[in-house]
């Protein structure tokens, strides 16, 4: 083999030399990459599992942590209610609740029994100014609904969680039921000169009927239909 012979022997191996190299450190790093992944996949489903009773020892004693509160299951039951509501524009839910913890109603904000919500108008102003073309006529409010659907249970010293505050007209009716205690979510912004204001603050002062801010612990409920065995 001449010197030429030998050159091109050499820079041939070496060039063979760099591209197993190369498809060696590609491979490496490319099962580096995935094992990467599958380590982060593995760490984020741990911890998806982690809160979840299946990986838990079957001899640990205790009790789960992270469950509802009665506050928030009870005004979820309300937020849940209003999903039913066909109003496109506002959708309000209520949970009429006993003071040992049992629900005694739920309601949301609909037209009344029997009358078709296809045939009324769901409609906040009428171009003509009519206000029967409007829905305010005819819809029941979610508080009253619940009081209502009570299964002929009494009202009476009984407690309301609702997610708007009550209108008004609401309000003395609840008062006339006899709840003595209503939770409310989202507060309507009323300034102290504002008769709605006004009544509200005689009618509690009056009938002595508490009525308090829902203060929640969580920000949201993820809820998903699946098998939980």
């Amino acid at each position: 083999m001449n010197t030429r012979e030998i050159v091109v022997v050499s820079a041939t191996s070496a060039i063979l030399g760099a591209l197993a190299s190369a498809l060696a450190f590609r491979l490496f790093s490319s099962n580096s990459k995935t094992k990467s992944r599958a380590d982060s996949l593995t760490t984020l489903t741990n911890a998806a599992l982690s809160d979840k009773s299946l990986s838990r020892s079957p001899f640990d004693p205790s009790k789960r942590q992270k469950y509802l509160s009665w506050d928030d299951y009870f005004m979820a039951i309300a937020f849940l209610s209003a999903e039913r509501s066909k109003d496109p524009n506002r959708q309000v839910g209520a949970c009429l609740v006993s003071h040992d913890g049992i629900i005694l109603g739920i309601g949301y904000n609909g037209f009344p029994r029997r009358c078709s919500d296809d045939k009324l108008p769901w409609a906040k102003k009428s171009i003509s100014g009519d206000p029967l073309d409007t829905k305010y006529p005819y819809v029941c409010h979610a508080e009253v609904n619940a009081i209502l659907n009570t299964n002929h249970a009494s009202a009476v010293g009984q407690k309301l969680y609702v997610t708007m505050f009550p209108c008004n007209e609401c309000a003395k009716i609840i008062i006339q039921s006899g709840v003595s205690e209503v939770i409310y979510f989202v507060e309507k912004k009323l300034n102290a000169s504002d008769v709605n204001y006004v009544v509200h603050y005689n009618l509690k002062a009056l009938s002595g009927c508490v009525v308090r801010k829902h203060q929640t612990e969580l920000n949201e409920i993820l809820l998903k239909f699946e098998d939980q065995l």
